[in-house]
């Protein structure tokens, strides 16, 4: 379905990045392992393509113009044209993650920098690229959380919480894409969102228990369950669809 399309994966070498490279290579794509982290990326674009060629490193950092303006171009001049973007990093500072209560307002500013601001620069970098070459796909990650409020209830009795700064930056990626779609709608463009449910990563099982209480039959997902989605968006037979949110999450928000 991605067959030698130029994917990239920003966040790339995390849980759920490395996930997606290896779908798009195992589609016959190619995939741009892109990290601030390069000697991580350079060991997950291994993992994945080996000495295929389907998956290479990038060292890119969302939040920064220059260096996503330079990885256009080493892309460009290695492929001559990139067919697509998934924006899945997840940068944050070291306050991140506090209860409600003790969010200090420059950290949550920070954050929301960070983390939706980093989305914005990225899809606004590659969309002025895409547009030029008359087509290309994005897909940002969002979350079940960037469309219903939090069931605080299973976060009881653990010493997790639904960050604050995470409800506000996952609903902003949601309508910050059907800004970008309907903007570059008459240029070939196609943005997306990804929204998916709790991804399981070593969670205590009495937490594991409680969101499935809200699940069908499977309750936390596996990065692997996101990977049909992803591919469609992607895909030739996504070619029409723009502007829409694919919720993947089991049933919890329903």
């Amino acid at each position: 379905m991605l067959q030698d399309k130029v994917i990239v994966v920003t966040g790339g070498a995390g849980l759920i990045g490395s996930r997606f490279c290896q779908a798009i290579a195992d589609q016959g794509g190619i995939a741009v392992v892109a990290d601030l982290n390069l000697e991580a990326a350079e060991k997950t674009a291994q993992t994945v393509g080996g000495d295929t060629g389907r998956a290479i490193a990038l060292k890119l950092d969302i939040t920064d113009k220059a260096s996503l303006e330079a990885g256009i171009a080493t892309l460009h001049d290695r492929f001559g044209r990139i067919d697509g973007l998934i924006n899945n990093a997840y940068p944050r500072n070291k306050n991140y993650g506090r209860r409600l209560e003790e969010v200090e307002y420059a950290d949550f500013c920070e954050n929301m920098s960070l983390h939706l601001g980093g989305y914005f620069l990225t899809s606004q970098v590659f969309s002025a690229y895409f547009a030029e070459q008359k087509g290309g796909a994005i897909v940002n990650m969002s979350s079940i959380y960037g469309v219903m409020a939090p069931r605080f209830e299973v976060y009881d009795n653990t010493p997790m919480t639904m960050p604050v700064e995470y409800a506000a930056i996952k609903s902003g990626v949601v309508h910050l894409t059907r800004y970008f779609a309907q903007y570059y709608k008459a240029s070939g463009v196609r943005v997306n969102t990804l929204s998916p449910g709790g991804v399981e990563d070593g969670q205590a099982p009495s937490f594991l228990a409680a969101y499935a209480q809200f699940c069908g039959t499977k309750g936390m997902l596996d990065a692997d369950d996101l990977t049909g989605g992803l591919v469609f968006l992607l895909s030739d037979h996504a070619r029409y669809v723009t502007g829409q949110n694919l919720v993947i999450d089991d049933g919890f928000s329903l």
